[in-house]
């Protein structure tokens, strides 16, 4: 009998060994998704997002421009944006409604309303970075529009560390696409692309992560554009989503100075 239980005992202690000592390679296994399930739930994520409203510190810098700015956002998705500066002591500088047609922005300091289509490089004139209306909406809610992917295999898929790796190649425009996403919460936390030589063109970088409406929303957010020579970078304070927003609009004293915006200028 007492032989009996020593083997028993030995039984159950190299059992416990073994479920111990598992490889980690093993475990991580047991965890992943597909691409296709995965690329359908970042969308899926994307889109439960309707409409952002927050404030924080903005900073932009570029080969002429290097400052930062407190800011309000009230964003609706898909394509309208407004945006105020503010200075020292909540000192309104400036505030900016943006459409994928058309803008207004009003110069509080000068007392000017411009208006005018989203022509040219306007987005450089307001926001003092290059880049498009749909980029910039998608930085501010840490997200990358995956639809045209839905349908596509990537070209590289990797797990590692808790980590998911994906990327894209296209050979037309000679970059490759890759992103990284955390498994536990679905988190993109690197979006980067590159050309065939691996230099950077695009990188973005998203941390400090919160969850709204079973989504993980990033608080910081960084743009690098290498070659553009230009970054963009957010820090929000406070964050709210899915809420109504009704006050897309700029409210202008009756003796502003209305200026229609050419591309002259």
């Amino acid at each position: 009998m007492k032989k009996s239980f020593y083997y028993l005992f030995g039984f159950i202690t190299m059992f416990l060994l073994l479920t111990a000592c598992a490889p980690q390679k093993e475990l991580e296994k047991e965890r992943l998704i597909s691409p296709d399930r995965l690329i359908k739930k970042l969308e899926a994520n994307r889109r439960k997002i309707k409409t952002l409203e927050g404030n924080g510190i903005l900073f932009v810098k570029n080969s002429s421009f290097n400052a930062k700015s407190n800011f309000e956002i009230l964003l609706k998705k898909p394509d309208s944006l407004k945006i105020s500066f503010y200075g020292p002591f909540g000192i309104d500088l400036a505030h900016a409604l943006i459409t994928s047609n058309d803008f207004q922005f009003y110069d509080v300091i000068n007392n000017n309303f411009y208006k005018g289509q989203i022509k040219g490089d306007i987005l450089q004139h307001i926001l003092k970075v290059n880049l498009p209306i749909n980029l910039i909406m998608d930085a501010l809610t840490g997200s990358i529009n995956l639809s045209d992917k839905l349908r596509r295999e990537p070209d590289k898929f990797e797990f590692e560390k808790n980590l998911y790796k994906v990327t894209y190649i296209d050979t037309v425009k000679s970059v490759e696409n890759t992103f990284l996403v955390k498994a536990n919460d679905l988190s993109i936390i690197t979006n980067t692309i590159q050309n065939f030589k691996g230099e950077k063109l695009l990188e973005g970088k998203f941390s400090n992560f919160r969850l709204l409406e079973d989504v993980s929303i990033p608080s910081q957010i960084t743009i690098e554009d290498y070659k553009n020579n230009q970054q963009l970078k957010i820090e929000y304070k406070n964050i709210v989503v899915n809420k109504d927003v009704n006050n897309l609009r700029i409210e202008i004293p009756n003796d502003a100075k209305i200026i229609e915006w050419r591309e002259t200028h």
